[in-house]
């Protein structure tokens, strides 16, 4: 089969879906991140750094978010989605780490 017969036999709508069921599923995952975070922060009591970590994880978690679904609204829209922005793709991997930073603080 050549690479044109598989191009034309190609759904290029499967792409985009799939990537935008990604998203949701990431964002799912880090909601249930931000939560155990949050959980953990205050678990021994409410202390001032408990408190920081919780609005510190929580406001992360909301940057991710709104990128995250600003991703999912482009990824739906009719026709080909345009590609994640350099701006866009760092800021959603700059989230993701310190969430994961706040999550290691929060268990050491």
């Amino acid at each position: 089969m050549s690479a044109a017969a598989a191009d034309a036999g190609r759904d290029p709508g499967l792409q985009p879906e799939r990537t935008r069921l990604a998203w949701r599923r990431t964002t799912l995952s880090g909601t249930v991140c931000a939560v155990l975070a949050v959980k953990t922060a205050l678990h021994g009591g409410v202390s001032a750094a408990g408190v920081v970590a919780c609005a510190l994880c929580t406001g992360l978690w909301l940057g991710f978010l709104l990128l995250a679904h600003h991703r999912i609204r482009t990824l739906a829209a009719a026709g080909t989605p345009a590609p994640l922005t350099p701006r866009h793709a760092t800021a959603t991997a700059l989230c993701t780490v310190a969430v994961a930073v706040c999550g290691a603080v929060l268990v050491f």
